[in-house]
Protein backbone atom coordinates (compact mmCIF):
# COMPACT_ATOMS: atom_id res chain seq x y z
CA UNK A 1 0.00 0.00 0.00
CA UNK A 2 1.60 3.09 -0.96
CA UNK A 3 2.29 5.72 1.42
CA UNK A 4 1.13 9.73 1.36
CA UNK A 5 4.92 10.93 1.22
CA UNK A 6 5.03 8.50 -2.39
CA UNK A 7 1.92 10.87 -3.59
CA UNK A 8 3.10 14.02 -2.18
CA UNK A 9 7.28 13.19 -2.88
CA UNK A 10 6.65 12.80 -6.65
CA UNK A 11 8.87 14.68 -8.51
CA UNK A 12 5.65 15.79 -11.39
CA UNK A 13 3.92 16.58 -7.86
CA UNK A 14 6.78 18.32 -6.12
CA UNK A 15 7.15 20.45 -9.69
CA UNK A 16 3.60 21.35 -9.67
CA UNK A 17 3.51 22.46 -6.33
CA UNK A 18 6.63 24.78 -6.94
CA UNK A 19 5.11 26.33 -10.04
CA UNK A 20 1.97 26.78 -8.35
CA UNK A 21 3.36 28.73 -5.68
CA UNK A 22 5.66 31.10 -7.71
CA UNK A 23 2.66 31.50 -9.70
CA UNK A 24 -0.12 32.42 -7.24
CA UNK A 25 2.89 34.75 -5.17
CA UNK A 26 1.06 38.02 -4.64
CA UNK A 27 -1.54 37.02 -7.63
CA UNK A 28 -5.46 37.47 -6.60
CA UNK A 29 -7.13 34.20 -7.60
CA UNK A 30 -10.22 35.58 -5.31
CA UNK A 31 -11.93 38.48 -3.85
CA UNK A 32 -12.66 36.11 -0.80
CA UNK A 33 -9.75 35.84 1.68
CA UNK A 34 -9.19 35.31 5.81
CA UNK A 35 -7.43 36.71 8.14
CA UNK A 36 -4.40 34.29 7.04
CA UNK A 37 -4.48 35.62 3.29
CA UNK A 38 -6.25 32.20 2.48
CA UNK A 39 -7.94 32.59 -0.56
CA UNK A 40 -11.13 31.16 -1.29
CA UNK A 41 -13.14 30.20 -4.43
CA UNK A 42 -15.79 27.30 -5.21
CA UNK A 43 -14.90 24.16 -6.95
CA UNK A 44 -17.03 21.35 -9.53
CA UNK A 45 -15.62 18.24 -10.09
CA UNK A 46 -16.44 15.73 -12.57
CA UNK A 47 -17.62 11.69 -12.23
CA UNK A 48 -15.35 9.26 -13.64
CA UNK A 49 -14.69 6.19 -11.19
CA UNK A 50 -11.45 5.53 -10.41
CA UNK A 51 -10.19 8.53 -12.06
CA UNK A 52 -11.29 10.38 -9.16
CA UNK A 53 -7.77 10.10 -7.81
CA UNK A 54 -6.53 12.87 -10.28
CA UNK A 55 -9.14 15.31 -8.41
CA UNK A 56 -7.10 14.90 -5.45
CA UNK A 57 -4.03 15.74 -7.17
CA UNK A 58 -5.54 18.41 -8.36
CA UNK A 59 -6.79 19.93 -5.03
CA UNK A 60 -3.69 19.48 -3.39
CA UNK A 61 -1.83 21.98 -5.15
CA UNK A 62 -4.30 24.47 -4.72
CA UNK A 63 -4.40 24.11 -1.47
CA UNK A 64 -0.58 24.38 -1.63
CA UNK A 65 -0.73 27.33 -3.06
CA UNK A 66 -3.02 29.27 -0.78
CA UNK A 67 -6.24 27.96 -1.92
CA UNK A 68 -9.59 27.14 0.09
CA UNK A 69 -12.91 25.82 -1.28
CA UNK A 70 -16.39 27.33 0.04
CA UNK A 71 -18.43 25.49 -3.03
CA UNK A 72 -17.54 22.17 -3.94
CA UNK A 73 -20.06 19.92 -6.04
CA UNK A 74 -19.52 17.22 -8.32
CA UNK A 75 -20.94 13.97 -9.40
CA UNK A 76 -19.82 10.16 -8.84
CA UNK A 77 -16.09 10.14 -8.22
CA UNK A 78 -16.25 13.93 -8.29
CA UNK A 79 -19.06 14.09 -5.66
CA UNK A 80 -17.20 11.72 -3.46
CA UNK A 81 -14.36 13.75 -3.41
CA UNK A 82 -16.27 16.98 -2.62
CA UNK A 83 -18.09 15.02 0.13
CA UNK A 84 -15.05 14.24 1.68
CA UNK A 85 -13.54 17.70 1.32
CA UNK A 86 -16.34 19.21 3.18
CA UNK A 87 -16.77 16.46 5.78
CA UNK A 88 -13.17 16.37 6.59
CA UNK A 89 -12.82 19.93 8.33
CA UNK A 90 -13.75 23.35 7.86
CA UNK A 91 -13.56 25.28 5.04
CA UNK A 92 -10.28 27.32 5.96
CA UNK A 93 -8.40 23.96 6.73
CA UNK A 94 -6.19 21.66 3.82
CA UNK A 95 -7.95 18.83 3.65
CA UNK A 96 -6.03 16.91 0.59
CA UNK A 97 -3.80 15.12 2.44
CA UNK A 98 -6.46 13.89 4.79
CA UNK A 99 -8.14 12.70 1.77
CA UNK A 100 -5.46 10.95 -0.14
CA UNK A 101 -4.69 8.99 3.01
CA UNK A 102 -8.11 8.20 2.45
CA UNK A 103 -7.72 7.21 -0.99
CA UNK A 104 -4.47 5.44 -0.66
CA UNK A 105 -6.02 2.83 1.98
CA UNK A 106 -9.31 2.98 -0.24
CA UNK A 107 -10.14 -1.11 -0.42
CA UNK A 108 -11.18 -0.16 -4.29
CA UNK A 109 -11.15 -3.98 -5.45
CA UNK A 110 -13.75 -4.76 -2.63
CA UNK A 111 -15.97 -2.57 -4.42
CA UNK A 112 -16.45 -5.64 -6.75
CA UNK A 113 -18.59 -6.97 -4.19
CA UNK A 114 -20.83 -8.89 -6.71
CA UNK A 115 -21.44 -13.05 -6.39
CA UNK A 116 -18.09 -14.54 -8.27
CA UNK A 117 -19.67 -14.85 -11.67
CA UNK A 118 -19.90 -10.89 -11.34
CA UNK A 119 -16.63 -10.69 -10.21
CA UNK A 120 -15.38 -12.76 -12.95
CA UNK A 121 -17.30 -10.59 -15.43
CA UNK A 122 -16.49 -7.36 -14.30
CA UNK A 123 -12.36 -8.49 -14.34
CA UNK A 124 -12.82 -10.18 -17.72
CA UNK A 125 -14.41 -6.56 -19.18
CA UNK A 126 -11.42 -4.99 -17.72
CA UNK A 127 -8.87 -7.35 -18.53
CA UNK A 128 -9.82 -7.50 -22.70
CA UNK A 129 -10.51 -10.75 -23.05
CA UNK A 130 -11.63 -12.53 -26.21
CA UNK A 131 -15.13 -11.95 -27.34
CA UNK A 132 -15.72 -15.48 -27.01
CA UNK A 133 -14.81 -15.27 -23.12
CA UNK A 134 -16.46 -12.15 -22.49
CA UNK A 135 -20.09 -13.50 -23.91
CA UNK A 136 -19.51 -16.72 -21.43
CA UNK A 137 -18.97 -14.56 -18.75
CA UNK A 138 -22.13 -12.36 -19.97
CA UNK A 139 -23.82 -15.32 -20.03
CA UNK A 140 -23.28 -16.03 -16.09
CA UNK A 141 -24.81 -12.28 -14.54
CA UNK A 142 -27.87 -11.98 -16.60
CA UNK A 143 -29.89 -12.93 -13.76
CA UNK A 144 -28.09 -10.44 -11.91
CA UNK A 145 -28.92 -8.08 -13.96
CA UNK A 146 -32.62 -8.83 -14.65
CA UNK A 147 -33.18 -9.58 -10.74
CA UNK A 148 -31.01 -6.67 -9.59
CA UNK A 149 -30.30 -4.08 -11.99
CA UNK A 150 -26.77 -4.22 -11.63
CA UNK A 151 -23.70 -6.87 -11.00
CA UNK A 152 -22.53 -5.21 -7.90
CA UNK A 153 -24.27 -4.41 -4.55
CA UNK A 154 -22.71 -1.52 -3.78
CA UNK A 155 -22.41 -2.02 -0.09
CA UNK A 156 -18.52 -2.46 0.80
CA UNK A 157 -18.26 1.08 -0.46
CA UNK A 158 -20.96 2.31 1.57
CA UNK A 159 -19.80 0.84 4.36
CA UNK A 160 -16.12 1.81 3.73
CA UNK A 161 -17.41 5.50 3.27
CA UNK A 162 -19.88 5.70 6.30
CA UNK A 163 -16.78 4.53 8.57
CA UNK A 164 -14.45 7.28 7.20
CA UNK A 165 -17.10 9.88 7.52
CA UNK A 166 -17.76 8.84 11.17
CA UNK A 167 -14.00 9.07 11.73
CA UNK A 168 -14.31 12.51 10.90
CA UNK A 169 -17.00 13.22 13.03
CA UNK A 170 -19.79 12.95 10.72
CA UNK A 171 -22.78 10.84 11.00
CA UNK A 172 -25.58 12.55 9.98
CA UNK A 173 -26.58 15.44 7.33
CA UNK A 174 -26.90 17.53 10.37
CA UNK A 175 -23.54 17.00 11.50
CA UNK A 176 -22.20 17.43 7.37
CA UNK A 177 -24.27 20.61 7.50
CA UNK A 178 -22.81 22.01 10.99
CA UNK A 179 -18.78 21.88 9.63
CA UNK A 180 -20.05 23.46 6.69
CA UNK A 181 -21.51 26.42 7.90
CA UNK A 182 -18.01 26.82 10.35
CA UNK A 183 -17.13 30.65 8.98
CA UNK A 184 -13.25 30.65 8.38
CA UNK A 185 -11.64 32.99 10.50
CA UNK A 186 -11.91 36.26 9.57
CA UNK A 187 -13.35 35.83 5.88
CA UNK A 188 -14.16 39.03 4.57
CA UNK A 189 -13.88 40.79 0.72
CA UNK A 190 -11.04 42.60 -0.15
CA UNK A 191 -11.29 46.45 0.35
CA UNK A 192 -10.94 46.74 -3.96
CA UNK A 193 -14.59 45.24 -3.37
CA UNK A 194 -16.73 48.55 -2.65
CA UNK A 195 -19.96 46.91 -4.72
CA UNK A 196 -20.24 44.19 -2.73
CA UNK A 197 -20.27 42.49 0.61
CA UNK A 198 -19.90 38.54 1.94
CA UNK A 199 -23.49 37.80 2.67
CA UNK A 200 -25.92 34.46 2.58
CA UNK A 201 -24.24 31.36 0.72
CA UNK A 202 -21.26 33.18 0.28
CA UNK A 203 -19.98 33.45 3.50
CA UNK A 204 -19.78 29.40 4.71
CA UNK A 205 -19.41 26.07 2.95
CA UNK A 206 -21.61 24.91 0.15
CA UNK A 207 -21.83 21.32 -1.12
CA UNK A 208 -23.87 19.80 -4.09
CA UNK A 209 -23.58 16.31 -5.32
CA UNK A 210 -25.26 15.72 -8.17
CA UNK A 211 -27.73 12.08 -8.67
CA UNK A 212 -30.12 11.11 -11.30
CA UNK A 213 -33.58 10.03 -9.52
CA UNK A 214 -34.54 7.72 -12.52
CA UNK A 215 -38.08 7.04 -10.60
CA UNK A 216 -39.66 10.97 -11.59
CA UNK A 217 -36.63 11.71 -14.42
CA UNK A 218 -34.97 14.26 -11.73
CA UNK A 219 -31.82 15.81 -11.49
CA UNK A 220 -31.07 15.90 -7.71
CA UNK A 221 -29.09 17.94 -5.52
CA UNK A 222 -27.56 16.80 -2.54
CA UNK A 223 -28.26 17.63 0.62
CA UNK A 224 -30.54 20.31 -0.54
CA UNK A 225 -33.29 18.07 -1.82
CA UNK A 226 -32.57 15.16 0.77
CA UNK A 227 -36.19 16.26 1.87
CA UNK A 228 -37.73 15.04 -1.07
CA UNK A 229 -37.05 11.47 0.24
CA UNK A 230 -36.36 11.40 3.67
CA UNK A 231 -39.23 12.18 6.49
CA UNK A 232 -35.97 13.70 8.93
CA UNK A 233 -33.18 14.08 6.11
CA UNK A 234 -31.31 15.85 9.19
CA UNK A 235 -30.62 12.21 10.15
CA UNK A 236 -29.42 10.75 6.87
CA UNK A 237 -26.08 9.19 6.49
CA UNK A 238 -24.63 11.61 3.98
CA UNK A 239 -22.86 8.08 2.90
CA UNK A 240 -26.37 7.26 1.07
CA UNK A 241 -26.12 10.47 -0.94
CA UNK A 242 -22.46 9.32 -2.28
CA UNK A 243 -23.61 5.89 -3.06
CA UNK A 244 -27.20 7.86 -5.13
CA UNK A 245 -24.45 9.50 -6.79
CA UNK A 246 -22.02 6.99 -7.77
CA UNK A 247 -24.82 4.40 -8.96
CA UNK A 248 -22.46 3.42 -13.06
CA UNK A 249 -25.04 2.03 -14.23
CA UNK A 250 -25.16 -1.71 -14.65
CA UNK A 251 -21.90 -2.21 -12.91
CA UNK A 252 -23.62 -1.28 -9.13
CA UNK A 253 -27.01 -1.95 -7.97
CA UNK A 254 -29.03 1.41 -8.20
CA UNK A 255 -29.79 2.46 -4.96
CA UNK A 256 -33.39 2.86 -3.57
CA UNK A 257 -35.61 4.65 -1.26
CA UNK A 258 -38.62 3.60 -0.03
CA UNK A 259 -41.50 5.64 1.85
CA UNK A 260 -40.51 8.86 0.89
CA UNK A 261 -42.77 11.86 1.70
CA UNK A 262 -45.94 12.64 0.08
CA UNK A 263 -45.51 16.71 -0.03
CA UNK A 264 -46.56 17.54 -3.46
CA UNK A 265 -45.79 21.28 -2.73
CA UNK A 266 -42.26 20.44 -1.47
CA UNK A 267 -41.88 18.17 -5.51
CA UNK A 268 -43.13 21.18 -7.02
CA UNK A 269 -40.57 23.76 -5.31
CA UNK A 270 -37.61 21.77 -5.22
CA UNK A 271 -37.58 19.46 -8.36
CA UNK A 272 -40.60 21.31 -10.38
CA UNK A 273 -42.59 18.05 -10.59
CA UNK A 274 -46.71 18.32 -10.46
CA UNK A 275 -47.19 14.56 -10.46
CA UNK A 276 -47.66 12.21 -7.75
CA UNK A 277 -44.64 11.89 -5.17
CA UNK A 278 -43.41 8.65 -5.40
CA UNK A 279 -43.53 6.07 -2.41
CA UNK A 280 -40.19 4.32 -3.68
CA UNK A 281 -37.26 6.07 -5.57
CA UNK A 282 -34.37 4.39 -7.48
CA UNK A 283 -31.07 6.17 -7.69
CA UNK A 284 -28.69 5.84 -10.80
CA UNK A 285 -25.17 7.68 -11.19
CA UNK A 286 -25.63 11.12 -11.73
CA UNK A 287 -23.50 11.03 -14.83
CA UNK A 288 -26.70 9.70 -17.13
CA UNK A 289 -27.83 13.68 -16.79
CA UNK A 290 -24.39 15.69 -16.11
CA UNK A 291 -21.38 14.13 -15.66
CA UNK A 292 -19.55 17.79 -15.43
CA UNK A 293 -22.27 20.04 -13.45
CA UNK A 294 -20.22 23.40 -13.77
CA UNK A 295 -23.21 25.10 -13.49
CA UNK A 296 -24.03 24.14 -9.88
CA UNK A 297 -22.91 27.31 -8.62
CA UNK A 298 -23.95 29.31 -11.72
CA UNK A 299 -25.53 33.31 -11.21
CA UNK A 300 -25.40 34.44 -14.98
CA UNK A 301 -26.32 38.16 -13.67
CA UNK A 302 -23.60 39.00 -11.14
CA UNK A 303 -19.91 39.10 -11.48
CA UNK A 304 -18.75 36.93 -8.91
CA UNK A 305 -17.01 37.45 -5.06
CA UNK A 306 -14.88 35.04 -6.04
CA UNK A 307 -14.65 32.08 -9.55
CA UNK A 308 -15.95 28.76 -9.61
CA UNK A 309 -12.71 26.02 -10.67
CA UNK A 310 -13.78 23.13 -12.87
CA UNK A 311 -12.00 19.89 -13.08
CA UNK A 312 -12.76 18.03 -15.52
CA UNK A 313 -10.98 14.44 -16.35
CA UNK A 314 -9.69 13.24 -19.90
CA UNK A 315 -9.38 15.67 -23.01
CA UNK A 316 -12.27 16.38 -24.52
CA UNK A 317 -13.46 15.72 -28.01
CA UNK A 318 -9.69 15.12 -29.71
CA UNK A 319 -10.98 13.03 -32.54
CA UNK A 320 -13.81 11.18 -33.34
CA UNK A 321 -15.01 8.09 -31.46
CA UNK A 322 -14.71 5.04 -33.21
CA UNK A 323 -17.98 2.62 -33.76
CA UNK A 324 -18.43 -0.01 -35.45
CA UNK A 325 -19.36 -2.80 -32.90
CA UNK A 326 -22.31 -3.23 -30.83
CA UNK A 327 -20.68 -2.55 -27.50
CA UNK A 328 -18.94 0.81 -29.02
CA UNK A 329 -22.62 1.70 -29.98
CA UNK A 330 -23.48 0.98 -26.28
CA UNK A 331 -19.76 2.70 -24.97
CA UNK A 332 -20.76 5.77 -27.19
CA UNK A 333 -24.21 6.65 -27.00
CA UNK A 334 -23.28 6.77 -23.03
CA UNK A 335 -20.78 8.97 -23.56
CA UNK A 336 -22.93 11.63 -25.17
CA UNK A 337 -25.82 11.44 -22.52
CA UNK A 338 -23.42 12.17 -20.00
CA UNK A 339 -21.06 14.50 -21.58
CA UNK A 340 -23.63 17.01 -24.17
CA UNK A 341 -25.60 18.79 -21.39
CA UNK A 342 -22.02 19.74 -19.86
CA UNK A 343 -20.66 20.53 -23.43
CA UNK A 344 -23.95 22.91 -24.37
CA UNK A 345 -23.56 24.88 -20.75
CA UNK A 346 -19.73 25.96 -21.54
CA UNK A 347 -20.55 26.31 -25.32
CA UNK A 348 -23.58 28.89 -24.51
CA UNK A 349 -21.33 30.43 -21.43
CA UNK A 350 -17.57 30.40 -22.91
CA UNK A 351 -16.66 32.19 -20.18
CA UNK A 352 -15.95 29.07 -18.21
CA UNK A 353 -13.55 27.97 -20.28
CA UNK A 354 -11.31 30.46 -18.15
CA UNK A 355 -12.05 28.48 -15.71
CA UNK A 356 -11.88 24.80 -16.50
CA UNK A 357 -8.96 22.26 -15.94
CA UNK A 358 -8.72 19.32 -18.33
CA UNK A 359 -6.66 16.73 -16.28
CA UNK A 360 -4.83 14.35 -19.24
CA UNK A 361 -5.79 11.05 -17.19
CA UNK A 362 -3.96 8.90 -20.23
CA UNK A 363 -4.81 5.21 -20.46
CA UNK A 364 -5.94 4.99 -17.02
CA UNK A 365 -9.59 2.96 -17.21
CA UNK A 366 -12.24 4.88 -15.11
CA UNK A 367 -14.07 1.36 -13.90
CA UNK A 368 -10.47 -0.36 -13.05
CA UNK A 369 -11.39 -0.82 -9.21
CA UNK A 370 -8.28 -3.35 -9.20
CA UNK A 371 -5.72 -0.86 -9.92
CA UNK A 372 -2.69 -0.67 -8.32
CA UNK A 373 -0.28 2.20 -6.53
CA UNK A 374 1.74 2.85 -9.38
CA UNK A 375 -1.24 3.85 -11.61
CA UNK A 376 -2.98 5.96 -8.52
CA UNK A 377 0.52 8.00 -7.85
CA UNK A 378 0.33 8.74 -11.84
CA UNK A 379 -3.26 9.82 -11.39
CA UNK A 380 -2.75 11.95 -8.38
CA UNK A 381 0.88 13.60 -10.37
CA UNK A 382 -1.62 14.54 -13.76
CA UNK A 383 -3.90 16.11 -11.37
CA UNK A 384 -1.16 18.10 -9.62
CA UNK A 385 0.30 19.22 -13.07
CA UNK A 386 -3.14 20.24 -14.28
CA UNK A 387 -3.68 22.35 -11.67
CA UNK A 388 -0.30 24.24 -11.66
CA UNK A 389 -0.52 24.59 -15.51
CA UNK A 390 -4.18 26.24 -14.67
CA UNK A 391 -2.95 28.70 -11.95
CA UNK A 392 -0.52 29.84 -13.90
CA UNK A 393 -2.42 31.34 -16.69
CA UNK A 394 -5.56 31.95 -14.81
CA UNK A 395 -6.34 35.58 -14.33
CA UNK A 396 -8.95 37.16 -11.99
CA UNK A 397 -9.46 40.31 -12.82
CA UNK A 398 -9.44 39.84 -16.91
CA UNK A 399 -12.49 37.04 -15.72
CA UNK A 400 -14.05 39.64 -13.74
CA UNK A 401 -13.77 41.99 -16.82
CA UNK A 402 -15.41 39.34 -19.00
CA UNK A 403 -17.96 38.65 -16.13
CA UNK A 404 -19.10 41.97 -15.56
CA UNK A 405 -19.50 42.55 -19.50
CA UNK A 406 -22.22 39.18 -19.45
CA UNK A 407 -23.89 40.53 -16.51
CA UNK A 408 -24.53 44.11 -17.63
CA UNK A 409 -26.05 42.76 -21.11
CA UNK A 410 -27.85 39.92 -19.08
CA UNK A 411 -29.24 42.87 -16.85
CA UNK A 412 -30.08 45.46 -20.23
CA UNK A 413 -31.73 42.77 -21.72
CA UNK A 414 -34.37 41.94 -18.88
CA UNK A 415 -34.80 45.60 -18.45
CA UNK A 416 -35.55 46.04 -21.85
CA UNK A 417 -38.28 43.45 -21.63
CA UNK A 418 -39.57 45.51 -19.02
CA UNK A 419 -38.28 43.55 -16.02
CA UNK A 420 -38.37 45.37 -13.02
CA UNK A 421 -35.61 47.95 -12.76
CA UNK A 422 -35.24 47.33 -8.79
CA UNK A 423 -35.43 43.67 -8.36
CA UNK A 424 -34.55 40.74 -10.51
CA UNK A 425 -34.62 36.98 -9.55
CA UNK A 426 -33.79 35.84 -5.83
CA UNK A 427 -35.37 39.45 -4.61
CA UNK A 428 -31.85 41.09 -5.12
CA UNK A 429 -31.07 44.57 -5.93
CA UNK A 430 -29.69 44.90 -9.75
CA UNK A 431 -27.12 46.95 -8.54
CA UNK A 432 -25.79 44.64 -6.07
CA UNK A 433 -26.17 41.56 -8.62
CA UNK A 434 -24.04 43.93 -11.33
CA UNK A 435 -21.15 43.79 -9.49
CA UNK A 436 -21.15 41.40 -7.00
Amino acid sequence: MATIEQFTTHLAVQAAVRNAQAACKGKEISDIVDANGLQYVDLVMEGGGVLGIALTGYTYVLEQAGIRFLGVGGTSAGSINALMIAALGPPEEAKSEKLLRVLAEMPMATFIDGDQDARDFSRAALGKVGMANLIWKALQVVDNLTDDLGLNPGEKFFEWLTDQLRRAGVRTNADLLNRLRTVPHGLRLRESRTDAEIKGDDAFGRLIMVAADITTETKVEFPRMAELYWADPDRVNPASFARASMSIPFFFHPFRVSGCPQDRAKWKDLADYDGQPPDNVMFMDGGIMSNFPINLFHQPYRVPTSPTFGAKMGIDRQKPATVTKPSQVLGAVFDAARHTLDFDFISRNPDYKHLVAMIDTGDHNWLDFTTTDPPKIDLFARGAQAAAEFLCQFNWEKYKNIRKGIAEAFLASYNHNGAPAAVLGNGQNTEAMSFR
